[in-house]
């Protein structure tokens, strides 16, 4: 079953980037920049409440994403910083890397946002994060009982989740 980028859902997921488990938390957000899911593995320091946490992820990514766009050498069309874009429109960004965290990013056609926080030496993921986005395709949005728009409370996809992401990174 094809859902993003080609790639199907299959008892065998792509190959972990590394061995260990070095991720520290996973967002996933609506278009409306709702947070449907945040989990946690290994977050060592905690500041900010959660919903404070969540306002300021999203806006990073919006920051990002209006600069990338506007930044853009070949796109002819900048439009105005700020102003959202569609997602495959202009220039976009897949992660960037701190000396404490790598921040990975994805974007649905359908604007759910996937945000994966690893270890700073963690290898590209973005295969990781479309296997992850048909798992949610598969156990959330497929689900009867899921509402659109609500908080992520299938154990299932939970579960599922928690045994990939501790694998990839």
């Amino acid at each position: 079953m094809q859902f993003f980028g080609g790639s199907e859902i299959s008892p065998s997921p792509p190959a972990p980037t590394a061995t260990g488990n070095n991720a520290h938390m996973i967002y996933v957000f609506n278009r409306n920049g709702v947070c449907l899911l945040y989990r946690e593995w290994n977050r060592p320091l905690r500041t900010l409440n959660s919903q404070q946490d969540h306002k300021l992820m999203f806006g990073l990514l919006f920051s990002l994403k209006s600069l990338t766009a506007k930044m853009d050498p070949i796109g002819a069309d900048k439009g105005n910083l700020g102003v959202p874009q569609l997602p495959g429109q202009g220039c976009s960004f897949h992660s960037f890397r701190t000396n404490t965290y790598k921040l990975s990013f994805m974007e649905s056609p359908s604007g759910v946002k996937i945000i994966l926080v690893t270890h700073p030496r963690t290898s590209d993921l973005r295969e990781s994060l479309k296997y992850i986005y048909n798992l949610y395709v598969e156990y959330v949005v497929k689900n009867p009982l899921y509402t659109p728009g609500s908080p992520i409370r299938c154990e299932l996809f939970n579960t599922t989740l928690d045994q990939y992401v501790r694998g990839i990174a």
